[in-house]
């Protein structure tokens, strides 16, 4: 066996060649802005220690975070980590985030609204296209009101999918979908704008025969 083979790192513990920081603060760091649960491989890639020296500072940060009795804390659920709001805080935080529904929609939260009701499922990034700006944060707002949810993703390149919910329909008035206006009426019909055409080139064409000058009146016929 050569001597580069018997170096060679345990899967487990492949680290970065220089940590990046303390190891417990760059947990908390990294698991602040998670969106989703993370497993140990992937936070030990991302700080660069050791999977094993991760999963202790996981354990002891969760254990500290009990004993000082913090309004989060730190669990484990089906193989990734992430902060959750202490069960004992919930009434809170309900009153929070009902309070925050209370508040009218922006109009760009409305104008995203409508193109996830009538796209959906459609990713984030289709609804920023047809909207013509970014919608993160918009999409963040409808998320935490509750008007909308992840539905899966794109088969083809992974987007996360998003779709209206059933709160969403009680808000409006609708039992489902189905019973949402079409967009055709609050478009202008091709019969419309043919008539408006036609009454345009009808009140140019006097004003055009006015000007131009007779035959006969210094111009060749």
């Amino acid at each position: 066996m050569t001597e580069q083979a018997q170096q060679a790192p345990h899967p487990d513990e492949a680290t970065l060649a220089v940590p990046m920081a303390d190891l417990r603060p760059s947990l908390e760091a990294v698991l602040m802005v998670a969106d989703q649960p993370l497993d140990q491989v992937a936070l030990a890639s991302a700080v660069g220690y050791p999977v094993s020296e991760v999963g202790q500072a996981l354990q002891d940060l969760a254990e500290e975070y009990t004993q000082q009795g913090r309004g989060f804390e730190l669990r484990n659920v089906a193989g990734g980590w992430r902060y959750y709001t202490r069960e004992e805080y919930a009434s809170v935080v309900e009153g929070f985030v009902l309070d925050g529904q209370q508040a009218r929609l922006t109009q760009a939260a409305l104008e995203t609204l409508a193109v996830v009701a009538y796209k959906q499922p459609v990713s984030r990034a289709r609804v920023s296209a047809i909207r013509g700006v970014n919608v993160d944060g918009v999409m963040r707002t409808l998320l935490t009101r509750g008007l909308v949810e992840e539905a899966g993703h794109d088969g083809e390149h992974g987007a996360t999918l998003y779709r209206t919910t059933g709160y969403f329909l009680e808000r409006i008035g609708v039992q489902s979908l189905d019973e949402l206006p079409e967009l055709a009426p609050y478009l202008p019909e091709m019969d419309d704008l043919e008539d408006e055409l036609v009454g345009l080139a009808d009140s140019v064409a006097p004003a055009a025969e006015a000007e131009a000058p007779a035959a006969g009146e210094g111009t060749d016929a």
